[in-house]
């Protein structure tokens, strides 16, 4: 049996998003990961205070509110096995359970530039998270997570496409029509 795992790109327009866009050259600038297509369980590194975006670390993100409220998104779908799905599921719910010990990586997007990693215990940027899952589950991923870029996700084949607009009206495509037939 196949489960689904849902990679969402979006372009949040902070400054750091237009910072690293800037660099890219690509409009979607951070990446997250939900287990579910109404995305009620997203999950990433980034800003934990809507207004202080040295207060980094790892979080479960709210769709609807905050930074996603005008995103523009793209959202990618991928088929996993049972195995692979509980593995990723397990490594997120670690890494929640133990959030405060986790910390931003953002001495490692410089590394991003210089195409150099950066460890760094317990820190990572969204990209480098997501990838890192993706591997973590045995998905083939064909560069050292630290040194990925969402565009790069985006890139990986076994990804296929189902949005791509305002996170808005995906949400409330998906969401609403559930509620009301669920």
């Amino acid at each position: 049996m196949a489960y689904t795992i849902y990679i969402v790109l979006t372009k949040t327009g902070t400054l750091l998003s237009k910072a690293i866009g800037m660099y890219t050259g690509k409009e979607m600038n951070h990446a997250s990961v939900s287990f579910d297509d109404g995305l009620f369980e997203m999950y990433s590194f980034g800003r934990r205070q809507l207004n202080n975006p040295l207060s980094g670390g790892f979080l479960r993100e709210d769709a609807e509110s905050g930074l996603f409220e005008a995103a523009d998104c793209v959202i990618y779908r991928c088929k996993v096995s049972h195995y692979q799905y509980l593995e990723m599921m397990q490594i997120v719910q670690y890494m929640y359970w133990n959030r405060d010990r986790y910390k931003y990586n953002f001495i490692g997007l410089f590394g991003v530039m210089v195409q150099r990693e950066v460890r760094r215990e317990r820190a990572y940027f969204c990209s480098q998270f997501v990838a890192m899952l993706l591997k973590a589950g045995g998905l083939k991923v064909y560069q050292n997570p630290a040194l990925m870029t969402p565009h790069c996700i985006a890139q990986l084949p076994y990804l296929e496409e189902v949005f791509a607009g305002k996170l808005a009206d995906y949400l409330h495509n998906v969401r609403v029509p559930a509620m009301l037939y669920g």
